[in-house]
């Protein structure tokens, strides 16, 4: 679930309504080999169109990544390094603002149309003009095409993460004249002109290995395979992913009537020895902050009491609430990305210290309350039994933790205000860099929500300047490395674990791996 400004959390709960179509693209084959059988994948929908251009929940993700191509994609559960797809190179520039794509020759749409430059200029366009939840990803980016096969990015400013972006499936590429035909638009002003949602629900325009036969928001999605696909045929005639409970997931897999179930927490995984479980940790990072702003508390802006809270909170027990799989976050950026911290950089409890912060504090039995979202979970984790925790945890310290669950529409508007005297909240990476998580700085979207006001620490926002306009991987990463390294020593932001993120299958289900962008890599199944 990505919680950012544009509201994408309550957008992946508001589901729309139901809407039942059928379509696709062309069923003519010129390969000899044929698709055959039927996968069935169950999901707890987070899902609100069919449309690449407005979507950025994790259900229309996945779906939207077995349609479109990118221009790059990821392997497996590597988000690391982007690889080709649509475009077959890129050349950045040396200063980091310009990026030259060229497009492979081969790539056709399910209608058997050639893929060209036009078509990306068209979709990047579309998106960033949309304006909807993942226009965000264009910000500061200009595309032009100075012929058929190359496509140019441009950044008004160093962007190290634009090969980190252009995997996103929100920015797969349409067949730009079937849109237009229906209503699309690229042009500013197309969040007013734009039609072609209604048709995007009913038939895909992508050039993917499926294509979009039924789609639902509540029931279940359909995708057929995509007989005109320029690379290797998926192995599946048909993909069914269904909305389905996680609870009921696991009766599913176990009774064969689905193959992969994707929403199991730890415990649910437990027991399925004659099913693959695959378990590790997932790239959302929970977190927890005592806002720094006094107008909101002279309590949690005191830097002592920070300290107290830091120290005084038991992550090993936090990782084991959470479950097999689960690890302790070093700091605010996941494992598995670019610059994040060993296990050796994270904080370890220590309650004498927590307590001597405490007492420096000059604060004598500090009450506070701890806000979080009650009605959401993420990987099988409620927010609720963590917040038990660190209060149970802070009380040993002397500090009294009152609860203040609230449904996610109210808590975000307290949070988003940054009026939460303390907050617990996850953060699910927008794309997998870390200039994602610069956002955690003074002065920056999440800073700003626990009230950490911009020159709050000069050093450190000198540090994600730095790190924000160098291009070079060998050079940002220790920068990424020093920016958490303080983070860790002061401030009000707490990273505390990252959840598990387990996907459950049949074993007749090859290659199962999940991936930090678009959960389950369902063309890349066999």
């Amino acid at each position: 679930m990505k919680i950012r400004s544009a509201g994408a959390l309550v957008a992946a709960l508001a589901l729309v309504g139901s809407l039942a179509a059928c379509g696709g693209g062309s069923t003519s084959s010129s390969s000899s080999q044929q698709a055959g059988g039927t996968l069935v994948i169950d999901n707890a929908f987070q899902l609100k169109t069919a449309d690449p251009g407005r979507t950025f929940e994790p259900t229309g993700l996945m779906i939207h990544q077995a349609i479109y191509d990118t221009l790059l994609t990821f392997k497996g559960s590597d988000v690391k390094k982007p690889v080709p797809a649509l475009a077959e190179s890129y050349t950045p520039s040396t200063d980091g603002k310009t990026y030259t794509f060229k497009l492979r020759t081969d790539a056709k749409f399910s209608d058997g149309s050639p893929v060209t430059s036009a078509d990306v200029v068209f979709s990047l366009n579309r998106v960033k003009n949309l304006k909807g939840n993942p226009s965000f990803l264009m910000d500061g980016l200009t595309v032009t095409a100075p012929d058929a096969t190359t496509v140019v990015i441009t950044s008004d400013k160093p962007n190290a993460a634009v090969p980190f972006i252009v995997p996103n499936p929100a920015l797969g590429i349409l067949n730009s004249k079937v849109v237009k035909q229906n209503g699309g638009a690229d042009a500013v002003g197309a969040d007013k002109s734009d039609t072609a949602e209604a048709f995007l629900n009913s038939k895909s325009q992508g050039s993917g290995p499926y294509v979009l036969d039924s789609y639902s928001t509540t029931t279940q999605v359909v995708l057929t395979a995509n007989q005109k696909y320029w690379g290797p045929k998926p192995k599946y005639a048909k993909v069914v992913i269904r909305n389905v409970q996680a609870n009921v997931q696991r009766l599913n897999v176990v009774k064969g009537e689905s193959q992969v179930a994707v929403d199991l927490s730890p415990d649910q995984a437990k027991g399925l020895d004659q099913l693959q479980v695959v378990s590790g940790a997932s790239p959302n990072v929970f977190f927890t902050f005592t806002n720094n702003n006094p107008a909101i508390s002279k309590t949690t802006s005191n830097p002592k009491f920070q300290e107290a809270v830091r120290y005084g909170i038991d992550y090993k027990g936090l990782v084991d609430l959470a479950g097999e799989g689960a690890v302790q976050a070093p700091g605010v950026v996941p494992s598995m990305f670019l610059g994040s911290l060993g296990s050796g950089d994270a904080v370890t409890r220590d309650v004498d210290r927590a307590k001597a912060a405490l007492a420096a504090s000059g604060l004598s039995n500090p009450t506070v309350k701890l806000s979080y979202p009650s009605d959401v979970q993420v990987n099988g984790l409620n927010f609720g039994d963590l917040a038990a925790r660190v209060q149970a945890n802070l009380k040993e310290v002397g500090i009294t933790v009152n609860l203040a669950p609230a449904s996610v529409q109210a808590a975000l508007d307290t949070y988003r205000g940054g009026k939460e005297e303390m907050g617990l909240w996850q953060w699910g990476p927008d794309y997998p860099d870390p200039s994602d998580y610069l956002n955690f700085l003074p002065g920056q979207l999440v800073g700003l929500r626990a009230g950490w006001a911009k020159g709050a620490d000069p050093q450190l926002e000198a540090l994600g300047q730095q790190a924000a306009t160098t291009v070079q991987d060998d050079q940002r990463a220790p920068l990424y490395v020093q920016i958490q390294q303080s983070m860790n020593k002061s401030g009000p932001i707490v990273p505390l674990i990252q959840s598990a993120q387990i996907l459950v299958g049949a074993k007749s289900v090859k290659n199962l791996q999940s991936n930090a962008v678009w959960l389950v890599n369902i063309r890349e199944l066999d």
